[in-house]
């Protein structure tokens, strides 16, 4: 196992698959970083060199990956939500939020785009609906003494 910025890649595997290990980095973006230090299709971890190595974290050195990448998502998502547009709505609702259907088939949505909720809402909430409760309470009555008295 060959460690490279704190990730794990497997000996065995060639080098444009071993890369997609890391978070941010798909197939299409391990083929173009091989093709950019001229690797071939069908080598293998174990068989870089240090040179090899050297030029390749220097690469992904230069590139958003893994923690800063899942922070830099989770701001953005923060933005979304806080400036009330329609993909923060639905990120808050935990909702799909590229347009896929929700009659069916939302489950996967709902569990990645689930937010933590604060219970103090019902703190804040319950002296207006109890004094809303009241006004309607007592209203009929005033009006009813309004008219006898």
């Amino acid at each position: 196992m060959v460690f490279l910025l704190g990730v794990s890649l497997p000996d065995h595997k060639p080098v444009k698959y071993a890369l997609t290990s890391f978070y941010g980095i798909g197939r299409i973006t391990a083929e173009a970083i091989c093709a950019r230090l001229s690797f071939h299709d069908t080598l293998k971890i174990q068989d870089l060199t240090e040179t090899q190595l050297t030029r390749l974290s220097q690469i992904l050195n230069g590139m958003t990956l893994e923690s800063d990448l899942k922070r830099d998502v989770q701001k953005n998502i923060a933005r979304y939500v806080q400036i009330r547009s329609y993909k923060g709505l639905r990120h808050s609702a935990g909702l799909p939020v590229h347009g896929q259907r929700t009659r069916t088939n939302a489950k996967t949505a709902k569990k990645l785009n689930r937010i933590t909720r604060r219970y103090s809402t019902f703190i804040t909430c319950a002296p207006r609906s109890a004094a809303m409760l009241l006004e309607r309470i007592t209203f009929p009555f005033l009006s009813i003494l309004k008219k006898t008295g």
